[in-house]
Order: structure tokens, then sequence, then C-alpha cells
């Protein structure tokens, strides 16, 4: 996954990738998870540019908390 920082509370997700043999093995959501997590604590809201996460973000609706 990579990102960058926009401000102190705005943190931009713009890939999620994982290696072919991982693929439909459920890494590249635990990885969505985890960033979703880390903003909570942290107190920050995520932009989703990435295809990947943005359709995921739209689905779990329990992450509108931290999606801006």
């Amino acid at each position: 996954m990579t990102y960058s920082r926009a401000s102190a509370n705005l943190v931009i997700i713009d890939h999620t990738g994982v290696p072919d043999a991982l693929r439909g093995k459920g890494v590249g959501q635990a990885l969505a998870e985890h960033a979703v997590l880390a903003a909570r604590e942290g107190g920050w809201k995520i932009v989703p540019l990435c295809p990947f996460f943005k359709a995921l973000s739209i689905r779990q609706r329990e992450w509108q908390d931290v999606i801006q």
C-alpha cells in the first residue's frame, strides 16, 4: 500500500498491491482494514484514490467514520 500525508489529519491512499501469489487470499483487504484501524487510532481521515481501496470503502459502511 502506498500513501502520502496531505496534512496531519489526512492520508491519501493511492495504491494497494499484493504479489500475484497472494491475490484472492484477503491480503489486500487485511491491508485496508489495518489502514482504517490506524486512522481511527490516530484520529485522521483517509482519501481513497486507490480503486481497490475505494471500492472496499464503499462496501464497508462501518469505515465511513474515517473515509473522506
